[in-house]
């Protein structure tokens, strides 16, 4: 079990306290001993020879041509890898595997919502991507054509971008929560020309027809010829346009069986992931092959430390996003590793179905959002103890800063004491992971995501001047090209230049985010700089503050804004939700406020404490805090189609409204 010893929620709550006031935790001996990486050597190879590092990590890809150059830098920022080689993302996801004889490991536990299990091997993959990326050539798809897909978790999804890779048609995957309006603007933004959907998506017990949700926007796309349709959710008179729409099971079954993977140049484009924007139209992401594949399969070996003929990993996000594309598509298939996709929610059909399917799978790594960590702390750590997860080995945290608190829970209650955690931080700009404990090699301090991967130049910056903060806060930037980057934003070079090089000049990546770099040189990443309140002069992360408050032994999660006051320029709003049926009160907002005054400051006690019954959440567990600014603001709400549950917001703007009233 992951907690060996029954404990109460106040027994766990005191060791879960005292144990804040460690300020490290080594890996485990034992762990050490069999990591692929416990040198810490590693590191002073990778900056001494940078280039030399990443050559050595590219040499485990087949490459069908070798490079001439490791980088072209003569143009910052528009950098270029491994100049002159050439290879393809889909044979070295799925046809050296085969041809090395290990077609029948499986590739994908799949788990649908509703009970289903499907065991796809890398033979599989290897039969169906073939056929798959022919019917996409009989559909008029060539080389530099951009295919869009918009599906939910199930192994087509991967079938079609391996499919796309293996012709060098780049994909645009668009996130399944999205709305069928946004997949229209990221269709037509990208002029795709095939787009790849399904007859409905499951969630939580009910069906949406997305087929009939797409034909409502899409009939006006100039450059879209055609719609592959997946038969999934068993929908009856699914609509079908005659000449435009094709089944995929049908072109699938017709197409021939044989598909060589085309040898591309090692800067062709694999796929475009657009980022939503807040106030400007999204921007569209484009990760070309070579320096892509180095960076992620690197990084999924040795973040991961993972063994491929041992290990069952779980990484728990959505192929929308660009932790699918690295982290559960090609990170993960380039280095032969068996995982687990699950299509459904957390809670359903139950509260413990994560924990009922890491048990079922075995699995061995589990690499999850500090979203979901929170909500499981909130239901309770009784609940993971019903299942056997020992076979857990590492756990990883990914999305957004991680407060010590859920640290410390996912240690203790799900690993059981005994797993390291590696905190990353990285973006759907870097591809890969840029910042990162190393699991045989690095100390953690809960909270921190430490140091950068070896090979990748991280800073922190003055806000003023650029120039480097030895101890203290300021911005992120990386200082040097990686393999994996971004090479411009589709189509809008200006703005590619404008949004991440003008700052600091071309050859400085600006990452947008503020970070601290404490006396040990470890980085603290602590929110968007536009994450940050100024009260008074003091400038506060929001992050900062919400670990602050989920610090208190009754809260479960908490998001913090800012809000316009006259007195300070701004004041802290906080929107807090509390553990199991505890309700607020007077009393437990001067609580809160003594910790977080205790943490931080008097300055930093939240002004407004709002009592949420839930946040606002994308599907994929990121909180907006956009609309909540929109709602304390009294403004009228942007766009709430991505979130998990719409509803929320309806239930949060009467408690705003409640709250208001109460204080004039």
């Amino acid at each position: 079990m992951a907690d060996t010893a029954p404990r109460d929620g106040t027994t766990l709550e005191h060791e879960l306290e005292a144990m804040l006031e460690i300020e490290r935790f080594d890996p485990p001996a034992e762990f050490r001993r069999q990591a692929l990486l416990s040198d810490p050597a590693v590191y002073e190879e990778a900056a001494r020879d940078p280039q030399g590092w990443w050559a050595r990590q590219a040499a485990n890809l087949d490459w069908f041509e070798p490079w001439d150059a490791v980088l072209d830098d003569s143009d910052p920022p528009f950098y270029k890898w491994f100049t002159g080689g050439r290879l393809n993302a889909s044979h070295n996801c799925v046809d050296r595997h085969v041809e090395a004889g290990i077609g029948d490991r499986v590739a994908y536990h799949w788990h649908g919502e509703e009970g289903e299990r499907r065991d796809v091997t890398y033979a599989d993959l290897h039969r169906d991507v073939q056929r798959f990326a022919n019917a996409l050539k009989e559909l008029g798809v060539q080389a530099g054509d951009v295919v869009g897909i918009y599906l939910p978790m199930i192994p087509e999804v991967v079938v079609a971008m391996l499919a796309c890779a293996r012709i060098g048609a780049p994909h645009n995957v668009v996130f399944g929560g999205f709305s069928a309006e946004s997949v229209k603007e990221r269709m037509e933004f990208s002029e795709a020309k095939v787009l790849v959907t399904v007859d409905g998506a499951r969630r939580k017990g009910r069906t949406a027809p997305i087929k009939a949700t797409v034909d409502e926007t899409m009939g006006d796309l100039a450059s879209l010829q055609t719609i592959v349709v997946v038969r999934h959710a068993g929908l009856p008179d699914v609509p079908m346009t005659a000449g435009r729409d094709v089944f995929y099971d049908e072109v699938c079954a017709a197409a021939d069986p044989v598909c060589p993977a085309e040898s591309l140049d090692a800067e062709h484009p694999l796929f475009i992931l657009y980022t939503s924007g807040s106030t400007a139209s999204p921007k569209g992401i484009l990760h070309t092959t070579g320096g892509y594949m180095t960076g992620v399969s690197a990084t999924h070996r040795y973040v991961f430390d993972l063994k491929p003929e041992s290990d069952v990993y779980w990484c728990a996000a959505d192929v929308g996003w660009i932790t699918g594309h690295s982290y559960i598509v090609y990170g993960p298939l380039a280095n032969g590793t068996t995982s687990v996709m699950w299509e459904g929610a957390p809670d359903y059909p139950h509260r413990g179905i994560w924990w009922e399917v890491a048990e079922r799978t075995r699995a061995t790594i589990l690499y999850a959002a500090p979203t979901a960590i929170r909500t499981f702390m909130k239901w309770g750590h009784e609940l993971p103890a019903r299942y056997d997860l020992s076979a857990l080995r590492l756990l990883g945290s990914v999305g957004e800063p991680i407060n010590p608190k859920a640290w410390l829970w996912y240690q203790q209650v799900i690993g059981g004491g005994r797993c390291p955690i590696v905190d990353t931080w990285w973006q759907t700009e870097t591809g890969a992971i840029m910042i990162t404990p190393l699991p045989g090699i690095t100390s953690a301090k809960p909270g921190s995501a430490t140091k950068p991967f070896p090979g990748v130049f991280a800073d922190v910056v003055s806000e003023s001047d650029g120039e480097s903060v030895e101890t203290g806060q300021g911005l992120l930037v990386l200082t040097q090209p990686w393999p994996s980057m971004l090479r411009t934003l589709y189509k809008e070079d200006e703005r590619f230049v404008e949004t991440y090089f003008a700052r600091f000049g071309k050859e400085t990546y600006l990452v947008g985010d503020a970070a601290r770099r404490d006396r040990d040189g470890y980085l603290w990443i602590i929110g968007r700089i536009d994450d940050v309140v100024n009260v008074s002069g003091h400038r506060l992360s929001t992050a900062e503050v919400e670990s602050a408050i989920v610090a208190h032994e009754k809260v479960a999660e908490a998001a913090v804004i800012g809000q316009s006051d006259e007195d300070t320029g701004q004041a802290i709003a906080a929107f807090v939700t509390l553990n199991g049926e505890i309700e607020g009160s007077d009393e437990l907002v001067a609580e809160i406020g003594a910790v977080v005054a205790e943490r931080i400051g008097k300055f930093a006690r939240p002004k407004r404490i709002i009592w949420a019954d839930d946040l606002p959440k994308t599907r994929s567990g990121k909180i907006m805090r956009r609309l909540l600014r929109d709602i304390a603001e009294g403004r009228a709400l942007g766009d709430v189609t991505t979130l998990r549950d719409p509803g929320v917001m309806a239930a949060l703007e009467s408690q705003v409204n409640e709250a208001q009233a109460q204080e004039q």
